[in-house]
């Protein structure tokens, strides 16, 4: 490789626009990427933090649905030293093109060319900002240059079986892709050419060259019809010109990753948000957050350590299997499988049992709470059920498909 390969110039654009409907209530009055995650993050931390341990530290992240809270987070948080011309900035929809939101994440980029003109980068990443995953995003560049793609498309094994939910790449020769098709029902599936149970999805992470993806940009604008979206139309135009190819997930090794599972979880809904936590939880979590090699970075917080201590009424705290953040207190309680974000207190006889609990709630003695996800500041009352009782669940609070009783920010226990 010579000088210009070893040494690309890359602007990173992660897209942070998603309204995060099927959040709810979570995303009520936040942006999805500013969903907090696995007790101190949030999940913007983590495309973030995959592209500066890589060393690539120009980014600009296109904001749009109630995004104050992930303005802050990131202005808080996201200081990078601009002496070597590293940043992380957030750019809201300036409607560049005309007086209209984003139509999609194609769209969120045309109306943001300005930022391409201005950095003239020889390749753009383009990452999703809502997924909970670990990826070293220097070999997905290389394998890039070398392949001499237009657009590279990082793609995780999934089972046959899952296949639908996700946007499938058909693997064609070498590295090239030959299809791409949304959400595809099982007779069509295209299998890995290796393994027959197993499809290639698409992980919303790519790699373009840069002057095309000006061009291609510029194509789709132009097409009426279009959800202007990367995935949905400007991979297809890509794969009809022949000059769309893959890299598969799996083949990457992250520093520090003892067991390279290759973890990642698109946390788009209330159930898969409550199971990533729960993949936190276990003896041998399937994502681990404690790699020194390869940190998640966040926001600091002055708060003081996690404490667990007896109650004179209540005796014994008991912890099994869980996270405490910092400022955490548990107080004669006992928590099992559970997440714990800052602040949260857990009072003298209180049950707290797979729940996913943000920063500064509070559980009353002898409350019970299980099977939940309690956003910030919500306090259970002494004495309260939540998690089992279906019926009065349902009447009074929000419940998932798959059966998580979720309380809004501050929502009251009735």
């Amino acid at each position: 490789m010579g000088e210009m390969s070893a040494r690309p110039s890359v602007l990173s654009i992660v897209l942070a626009g998603g309204e995060g409907k099927r959040l709810q209530p979570l995303t009520a009055d936040r942006a999805k990427p500013a969903v907090p995650f696995g007790g101190q993050y949030r999940l913007i931390d983590f495309p973030l933090s995959n592209l500066a341990n890589g060393g690539y530290r120009k980014i600009v992240v296109l904001t749009q649905y109630k995004s104050h809270s992930l303005d802050v987070h990131l202005s808080k948080t996201w200081r990078l030293s601009t002496l070597l011309g590293a940043y992380v900035t957030s750019v809201p929809a300036q409607m560049r093109q005309g007086p209209h939101w984003f139509m999609g994440s194609a769209d969120a980029m045309f109306q943001n060319l300005n930022l391409i003109d201005d950095e003239r980068p020889d390749y753009v990443f383009v990452f999703g900002a809502d997924h909970i995953y670990r990826i070293d995003p220097r070999p997905f560049l290389d394998q890039h240059i070398e392949s001499g793609a237009g657009v590279t498309v990082a793609g995780i094994r999934v089972s046959a079986e899952e296949s639908s939910q996700f946007g499938i790449i058909s693997p064609g020769e070498g590295t090239k892709i030959s299809g791409f098709t949304e959400k595809p029902a099982r007779e069509d599936l295209v299998t890995m050419p290796d393994n027959p149970n197993e499809a290639l999805a698409s992980m919303g992470n790519y790699i373009f060259s840069a002057d095309l993806l000006v061009e291609l940009l510029h194509e789709n604008a132009g097409k009426p019809g279009t959800r202007h979206d990367v995935g949905g139309d400007l991979i297809p135009m890509m794969v009809d010109k022949g000059d769309a190819h893959f890299y598969d997930f799996t083949t990457n090794q992250v520093p520090g990753q003892l067991h390279q599972s290759h973890y990642w979880r698109d946390v788009g809904t209330i159930d898969s948000y409550y199971d990533a936590h729960m993949d936190l939880v276990d003896d041998f979590p399937a994502f681990d957050l404690y790699n020194d090699q390869w940190p998640i970075f966040t926001q600091g917080r002055v708060a003081p350590p996690a404490k667990v201590v007896n109650d004179g009424s209540f005796g014994n705290s008991s912890v099994r299997r869980s996270l405490l953040s910092n400022g955490v207190v548990i107080s004669g309680g006992t928590v099992r499988e559970s997440v714990l974000s800052p602040g949260v207190r857990v009072h003298g006889g209180a049950r707290v049992e797979n729940c996913v609990l943000l920063d500064n709630v509070t559980i009353g003695a002898q409350a019970e709470v299980r099977n939940a996800v309690l956003d910030k500041n919500v306090e259970v009352p002494p004495g309260a059920k939540i998690g089992f009782d279906a019926e009065n669940d349902a009447a009074r609070y929000h419940i998932s498909e798959g059966g998580i009783v979720v309380l809004a920010k501050g929502q009251k226990v009735s």
